[in-house]
């Protein structure tokens, strides 16, 4: 019995915990830094998780492959993203920051596979909701 009331004691505080951070964390990217989005934008791409992905991509949001013109956006992107979920890209990655203010981020992500290196062009755009991927450029190199 002590069991059970200590039980339903931990879920009721569970519960109004739970609710107390969604009433004030209804986007929680809103205070994370640019570089925490071009992290979990690469653990998307190379790592097939998806946890993130509604929340990375602005509504606007552009893929471009320059290696054969390819052009996509979000709804096909995170498809395609979705799609991969738990497929892991046998790579080293790394990202840079190239030029970052207060409203926008470009950084260059660079995947290097055994036979040739990914490289992206990350976009962020900060709005009111934290930072958001607008576009993203691939090319690859030998």
């Amino acid at each position: 019995m002590k069991k059970s009331i200590t039980t339903i004691a931990a879920a009721i505080i569970m519960i109004t915990s739970f609710s107390a951070f969604a009433a004030n964390h209804a986007k929680p990217v809103e205070t994370v830094e640019s570089a925490a989005i071009i992290n979990a934008y690469i653990d998307a791409t190379t790592l097939g998780a998806k946890e993130m992905n509604n929340l990375l991509f602005a509504e606007d949001f552009e893929y471009q492959n320059v290696a054969n013109g390819d052009t996509f956006n979000k709804k096909v992107y995170t498809q395609f993203l979705e799609n991969n979920q738990g497929v892991q890209y046998d790579c080293e990655t790394s990202y840079q920051i190239l030029d970052e203010n207060a409203q926008a981020c470009l950084a260059k992500t660079t995947m290097k596979f055994k036979n040739f290196t990914r490289v992206d062009y990350i976009t962020l755009n900060h709005t009111t909701e934290g930072w958001e991927v607008s576009k993203v450029v691939t090319s690859y190199q030998d």
